[in-house]
């Protein structure tokens, strides 16, 4: 483990990403985000160089507590991919109160993706991933039940992903960011399932007999969230 020390600037010019947007929107909790965001540049990550594929279009999310934090920028960057185009591009018949709500969404997965970018940047830069190139070309946008049943997709998986993820982590500031998180996506993947059917904000398949959200593997989400993404993830040293 090695020991990361903040290397000029203060806080609040580590933290700059999250401002416009926060501003913007009052739905994160800023202190919190920067607290969490100086501890990163405080905390120790592990020394692994290969966060980069060593084939072309493969990216390697790396090893340790880094590779956990690359994961999250991974779906990070294909959520706030995909709510951007939808902002952008409405639906036909897209409510007020959709787009709206759909908006907010947008802004939040920005927020997360920017987070993570910020943090990783700091503490390891030499280990972040580049920038995905998302392949949305299956989803009409301009189709309602497509916008929709993609963004319950992405939204379930990025919960199953951060519940899994939870015993992978070290770190326990990280640990208490992913918790931060995964509550607000899962604000997001309720209010979605119930655009799709009023009163279904939970379903059978996301929540077991226990009360229990469902979990998966680095490796499972990674298989379901390849046909979104051009390059090749490869995350089996994720964690370790």
């Amino acid at each position: 483990m090695s020991n990361i020390t903040k290397s000029g600037g203060d806080d609040a010019e580590f933290a700059k990403p999250l401002y416009t947007p926060i501003k913007r929107r009052s739905f994160f909790m800023y202190a919190g985000a920067t607290a969490g965001a100086t501890a990163l540049l405080l905390s120790g990550c592990d020394d692994d160089d290969d966060n980069n594929g060593t084939q072309p279009g493969a990216v390697s999310l790396g090893s340790g507590d880094v590779g956990v934090l690359n994961y999250a920028y991974a779906l990070e960057q294909l959520e706030a991919a995909f709510y951007a185009r939808v902002v952008a591009s409405p639906f036909s018949g897209m409510t007020t109160d959709e787009r709206t709500a759909l908006t907010a969404i947008a802004q939040h997965e920005a927020i997360h993706r920017d987070f993570f970018k910020a943090a990783i940047t700091a503490a390891a830069p030499t280990q972040i991933i580049g920038s995905l190139t998302p392949k949305f070309d299956n989803i009409n946008f301009s189709d309602r039940t497509s916008v929709l049943s993609t963004a319950r997709t992405f939204e379930d998986l990025g919960v199953s992903a951060y519940n899994g993820a939870g015993s992978l982590i070290q770190n326990s500031t990280y640990l208490l960011i992913a918790g931060k998180i995964v509550s607000v996506e899962a604000r997001h993947a309720a209010y979605i399932r119930d655009l799709i059917t009023p009163g279904s904000f939970s379903g059978s398949d996301v929540v077991d007999a226990n009360g229990l959200d469902v979990r998966r593997s680095v490796s499972e989400v990674l298989t379901l969230a390849q046909p979104f993404i051009t390059e090749t993830i490869n995350g089996d040293n994720v964690g370790k």
